[in-house]
């Protein structure tokens, strides 16, 4: 053991002793190292702030979603007492354990706010429970917080649609919309918050009490259109809604799993009688942009794979121009005593080390990119809000990933120097001697 400590701290000193020769390799991994992984902890992060924006507007890792059949395909967004109380005691026995459990209901797009003499169509009006929503609010960027007691009166409105409302906190508005029968209902609400959401998600949205949504849609106070699910661990939403379908499936009538935007909607479409329950997860909903990202990944591995071609061929030639300068002291390393095991453990030595050093300066130059990103605007970009959090580009390091990156430069470098180091290891002491490596 004390032997091969010995050897270890010399091929640090090596290393540093020929610490020019390998600066320009050195460089050439840390700027490898860096624009990758600035690019996949970019990417992951995105995909982050548009789950975090889908679950807050869909309010679950997992969502049940109620389609009440009407006529022509048409449906409304509807769970009854039955349905709610089959989905709670299917997630009661399935041992999902959710961390929040959140019921909503959803209008469709015909709902109207009129303020001042102007209205505006909205594309979400969601009625939340308050208190069990806490968790989501708390969350959330207020251009106004809301007001404590927002009751069943309230509404929060988004920035852009108070903005051309010309509507502030405190004002008196007109909400209008259709029943679950087709008649106009109207309701008259106080703004009592103003959210800054741009997103495709919530720019015309808006939020009111849940009892008040259903008394204008004429549902039942206690109905609702979707029951979701929060986990302390959403990447294992997945086996989660498993286990929630098969409990749930005997006790109503379900439709099948699907796993992207174009199931869910071929599902949907199919023809069925009375009300029919659907369980999906985020990433059902979130296919296209996660498609999308994943067309970034190979993009960014591809460059990758290019860029570490580069590092293996610049690397290969400075590394045996490196051993040939230094044929001489190999060789008298070998006349006083060092086996081939031990010369290729040094050279292996300055190898890793190298590597080891590249991959954390090389992570500081991400860290140093993704800052300077954050302060980029996107305003330019339609809809790119979603990726966005507080308005700025913010990564995800995760240990996966930043950990294959690393591992590809070791590998890259082992590539590199195992075969050379065999070869120089087993030379005729004459011709090391001689210089000829």
């Amino acid at each position: 053991m004390e032997t091969i400590f010995a050897v270890f701290r010399l091929g640090i000193k090596y290393l540093y002793r020929y610490r020019r020769r390998y600066a320009f390799l050195m460089a050439v991994l840390i700027f490898g190292f860096a624009v990758v992984t600035f690019i996949s902890s970019t990417k992951d992060g995105m995909y982050d702030n548009a789950y975090y924006a889908a679950q807050s507007h869909y309010a679950g890792d997992i969502v049940a979603v109620g389609y009440e059949a009407l006529f022509d395909g048409e449906y409304l967004h509807r769970l009854g007492q039955n349905e709610i109380s089959a989905i709670l005691n299917a997630a009661h026995l399935s041992g999902i354990n959710p961390q929040h459990t959140v019921l909503r209901t959803l209008s469709g797009s015909d709902a109207v706010v009129h303020f001042n003499g102007n209205a505006i169509r909205l594309r979400y009006l969601v009625g939340s429970d308050w208190d069990k929503e806490s968790h989501i609010f708390s969350r959330m960027s207020f251009d106004e917080a809301p007001d404590p007691d927002i009751g069943d009166d309230g509404i929060i409105l988004s920035v852009p649609i108070a903005g051309q409302l010309g509507a502030q906190m405190g004002d008196s508005i007109i909400l209008e919309l259709d029943t679950r029968f087709g008649q106009k209902n109207t309701g008259i609400f106080i703004v009592k918050g103003i959210v800054q959401d741009t997103s495709i998600f919530g720019y015309y949205k808006a939020y009111i009490a849940r009892l008040s949504l259903n008394r204008l849609l004429i549902y039942d106070d206690d109905d609702c259109s979707t029951i979701g699910f929060f986990f302390d661990h959403p990447r294992r939403a997945e086996e989660k809604r498993l286990a929630l379908q098969e409990f749930l499936s005997p006790q109503l009538q379900t439709g099948p799993l699907v796993y992207d935007r174009d199931g869910m909607v071929l599902e949907r479409d199919r023809p069925w009688e009375g009300t029919r329950v659907f369980i999906y997860t985020m990433p059902v909903y979130l296919s296209e942009i996660s498609n999308l990202l994943d067309a970034m990944n190979i993009i960014t591995y591809f460059l990758y794979g290019m860029m570490l071609i580069t590092i293996l061929a610049s690397a290969t030639v400075t590394y045996r121009l490196i051993l040939h300068e230094r044929a001489r002291e190999i060789g008298i390393m070998r006349v006083i005593g060092f086996y081939g095991g031990d010369l290729r453990l040094v050279l292996w030595t300055e190898v890793v080390v190298l590597a080891f050093f590249s991959i954390i300066a090389g992570f500081f130059l991400a860290r140093l990119l993704s800052w300077g990103a954050s302060f980029v605007s996107f305003s330019w970009f339609p809809g790119f809000e979603i990726f966005l959090r507080n308005d700025r580009l913010i990564p995800l390091y995760l240990p996966g990933a930043t950990a294959l990156n690393g591992a590809l430069i070791f590998l890259v470098l082992l590539m590199m120097a195992l075969f050379p180091s065999f070869r120089v290891s087993r030379k005729k002491l004459t011709e090391l001697l001689s210089g000829d490596a």
